[in-house]
């Protein structure tokens, strides 16, 4: 036979994880680096980097990663170190002192479900705004001893990097995550294997391996499903956050909520609240149904248990921004569902309708959470109303301003975002108890007793830190992505740290109006390149990548820094991450924002400037609407005054232009005989002390307790006492109602002030006898008055007034009402009927209205 010259087979390549070994008296530091408790303490963060300076920056700040790659000689040196080692001692126990502190049993625990986390850049499970809040959220629970736990992905992939090519395009690159070098851990069963989770997909199961990332003393479970047991159709549903079609994204969600509820129970891990921050995760209210039911319960005694401990919070101001699927494709994966929970499918898809009987519709998740949760909130005043008239048609019995929907106001975790530099500032003027109250406005005033040399010192060394960073994280890109050496060196050259800086920093959405500067190019040169008093404006963020607006705008911002009059006065920062935004907001004198009116919900780096002495100039939308103080930064109006947008946007720019030109450009620069302007000092004092303490994450915290959390946590304890006795009572409440309603009728009626109107100053009497069919005291009614606003078509509600039920004869219920016109004019009136029961926690929990003649 002929010998074959080459016969090679293909490897089988194992994965091998070899971990490098620590001297034992370093293992505390391994215990430290897989706590996330690291990301916000600096002593941690300051330890880990003297380990090796030029390593810790080469490893991405990833202390994992750092102390795997520490060579053997190092780490001895490290131990023979008596400084060194009495700094390791030291954190290490600080970080056993913090850790061994049992959780606040008095507070309600809590799990809390979300797609994203922004915890540290080093974990690459975040994308934007709902990531950080998640994860300082984590973080403040943490810090605040709460009982909670949250569920979340490991993804593969994680959001994308960003570079720009020499025209300014955008290119996302995904770079896969090893998930032995990050800062997690497996969770692992009783014979010592990773715990497998297995989640229902159509006829087959998914299989998620479950992770955990600590952080401080809070569990983040996240699942994996880029593993062999799954087919290559499913290992991709944690590869990349929001990537994939809408098919991915439903499988994904079927994931966070179902299989989250899954992993809390395969865990054995049972909380007061189930938290879903948006509407991702509404489906681990589906999986409690069917676990109520498992036990016994009916479908409508499951739902009041549900529905008695779920807060949905949503982040998302338009109905447009919300995840809808098609009947088909939400059928492929749910339509065994109906069967499990013992209703129709028309009855189960309608959950995720607005219009349940309408078939056209598609099934929104969010609105599955609001006919799911008992309570529904946004994340800021304004954005509570706009979600209340979002909402409204789910509850179309009562209008927007009626309905249940609440807000707390976002925050920020402090010790995260405020620089080390400032951080000192305030342990050394501030009073002891500050970490524990940082919403006490009163210790933040203390800031008016720094010197304001020590306050424009410390704003200077983070103005130089920026520029530092600047210089040394993207020199090597700029050479490589633009060409031009001396295009290069000109425009670091003109990065100048004493010139007032201007960040503009956040997602590449087009409502976010990024262009609003470029409006008038010659006006924007002569305030960037005026020699005595120099601006620079500095960009960054990312725009989806099927999102070809958002990233027109990248480019166009990046061809206009391009021109010779901006070189190095606007610039583009790519791949904003996490690390790039502590620099900027804590290392510019301004932060900008400039969203489309009323459609930032909160917006978060706006807050984290606050901590750093950096004043905001934005639109009043969102959380600035709440934060603004006059003397301590500056707000476009809140109100529109064009309906055209190319108009609003023009008067938007000149605005802007002209505070620039005439009141803050001026203020920086008022240096009198000093090398800073005292002025500019008061308004850093101002925005400190009078703004910052209500944006914390602390206040956050706090409120979702004192609005939510302890509240549906007493109801739910109520209901499910007895073998959950008082559920099962009210729905057969709700039952024997909804058999009824429509029998019941108006037996007479005395309504004058209908018929022949009224006068103020006199009092008109109304009446109502009503059949009750049986029900015994279970309805109310009220008068209902609308007023025209401006446009007479655009009613709004003036006033509510109740009846008294004043007695009955049988089934007969009579109802009264005296009522005294205060204003003139011409009004809308009508008398609504409701179910009344005083085990409702508000009317939309039962929305049923009858409109009476």
């Amino acid at each position: 036979m002929k010998i074959k010259s080459n016969y090679t087979d293909t490897p089988k390549w194992k994965e091998v994880s070899i971990k490098s070994r620590l001297p034992e008296e370093l293992n505390g530091l391994n215990e430290i680096a897989h706590n996330l408790w690291w990301a916000w303490n600096y002593d941690a963060r300051s330890l880990f980097k003297s380990l090796d300076e030029n390593l810790y920056e080469e490893v991405g700040h990833n202390p994992v990663m750092l102390l795997d790659r520490l060579s053997y000689d190092r780490k001895e040196a490290i131990v023979k170190d008596v400084a060194l080692m009495r700094k390791v001692k030291k954190v290490y126990a600080n970080f056993r002192a913090y850790m061994d502190v049992e959780p606040d049993k008095k507070r309600p625990s809590v799990a809390y479900f979300s797609m994203e986390y922004g915890l540290n850049q080093v974990l690459k499970i975040y994308s934007g705004g709902l990531g950080m809040l998640a994860g300082d959220y984590l973080k403040e629970a943490s810090d605040s001893n709460v009982d909670l736990c949250a569920v979340g992905f490991l993804y593969r992939y994680g959001y994308f990097t960003q570079t720009l090519s020499m025209d300014g395009q955008q290119i996302a690159k995904y770079d896969a995550q090893n998930f032995n070098s990050l800062p997690i851990e497996r969770v692992l069963d009783a014979n010592g294997e990773q715990v497998v989770v297995d989640v229902p997909y159509l006829n087959y199961q998914v299989h998620a391996l479950v992770w955990c990332a600590n952080v401080g003393r809070i569990k983040l479970y996240l699942l994996d499903t880029d593993n062999e047991m799954n087919s290559e159709f499913d290992k991709p549903i944690t590869h990349s956050l929001y990537g994939g079609d809408w098919e991915n994204r439903l499988k994904q969600e079927i994931l966070l909520g179902i299989g989250g509820i899954l992993t809390l129970k395969k865990l054995g891990i049972k909380k007061d609240v189930y938290h879903c921050n948006e509407g991702h995760a509404a489906l681990c209210n589906l999986q409690r149904l069917c676990d109520y039911i498992d036990e016994g319960l009916t479908f409508n005694q499951s739902m009041e248990l549900v529905r008695a401990s779920s807060l949905y919070t949503v982040h998302t101001p338009v109905p447009a921004g919300h995840d809808y699927f098609s009947e088909d494709l939400f059928g492929k994966y749910m339509g065994g569902y109906p069967e499990k929970l013992g209703i129709s499918w028309d009855e189960f898809i309608g959950m995720g309708r607005q219009n349940p009987d309408d078939h056209s519709e598609r099934f929104c998740m969010s609105t599955f959470a609001c006919n799911t949760s008992q309570e529904v909130n946004g994340v800021s005043k304004l954005h509570g109303w706009v979600s209340q008239k979002m909402f409204a048609p789910i509850w179309s019995g009562y209008y927007p301003e009626e309905n249940h929907v609440g807000y707390v106001t976002n925050g920020v975790h402090f010790p995260t975002w405020a620089a080390t530099e400032w951080r000192k500032v305030y342990d050394k003027y501030f009073d002891p108890s500050f970490m524990s109250d940082q919403s006490n406005e009163k210790i933040w005033h203390a800031i008016y007793d720094v010197p304001d040399d020590e306050i424009w010192k410390t704003r200077m060394a983070l103005k130089k830190k920026l520029v530092d960073y600047i210089r040394e994280k993207f020199t090597q890109s700029w050479l490589r992505n633009q060409g031009d050496p001396a295009r290069v060196v000109s425009l670091l050259n003109n990065i100048n740290s004493n010139a007032l800086m201007i960040g503009f920093c956040r997602r590449f959405a087009t409502y976010k109006r990024a262009h609003l500067l470029f409006t008038d190019i010659d006006r924007l040169n002569s305030i960037v390149n005026n020699p005595d008093r120099p601006v620079i404006f500095l960009f960054s963020g990312k725009a989806h990548p099927a999102d070809g607006a958002g990233q027109g705008l990248i480019k166009k911002i990046y061809e206009i820094s391009q021109r010779p009059e901006f070189l190095g006065k606007i610039i583009f920062l790519e791949d904003y991450d996490m690390q790039l935004a502590r620099r900027l907001v804590s290392g510019v004198d301004i932060w900008m924002n400039t969203p489309t009116r009323p459609l930032e919900a909160s917006g978060t780096s706006g807050e984290k400037a606050e901590m750093n002495g950096v004043i905001n100039l934005s639109v009043l939308d969102g959380w600035w609407v709440e934060g603004y103080r006059e003397g301590a930064g500056w707000a476009l109006p809140q109100e529109r005054t064009y309906q055209n947008q190319a108009y609003q946007d023009q008067l938007d720019a000149a605005t802007i232009y002209s505070l620039l030109e005439n009141e803050i450009i001026p203020l920086y620069y008022d240096h009198g005989r000093k090398s800073y302007s005292e002025k500019w000092i008061k308004v850093i004092k101002n925005s400190i002390a009078t703004i910052a303490p209500h944006y914390t994450m602390k206040r956050q915290l706090d409120d979702y307790y004192n609005k939510f959390y302890n509240k549906e946590a007493a109801r739910f304890k109520k209901l499910s006492a007895n073998n959950n006795q008082l559920a099962k009572d009210i729905a057969l409440w709700k039952e024997t109602v909804a058999e009824r309603w429509d029998s019941i009728k108006v037996v007479s009626k005395s309504t004058e002030l209908f018929d022949n109107g009224g006068e103020t100053g006199v009092k008109f009497h109304l009446s109502y006898v009503i059949d009750e069919q049986g029900l015994d005291d279970a309805i109310g009614l009220e008068l209902v008055t609308m007023k025209p606003e401006t446009d007479p078509s655009d009613y709004q509600i003036h006033r509510v007034f109740e009846f008294k039920q004043v007695g009955h004869e049988g089934n007969n219920y009579t109802f009264e009402l005296e009522v005294e016109p205060d204003i003139a004019g011409t009004y809308r009136s009508c008398v609504r009927m409701f179910p009344k029961n005083a085990n409702l926690p508000h009317r939309q929990d039962f929305c049923y209205v009858k409109w009476l003649d």
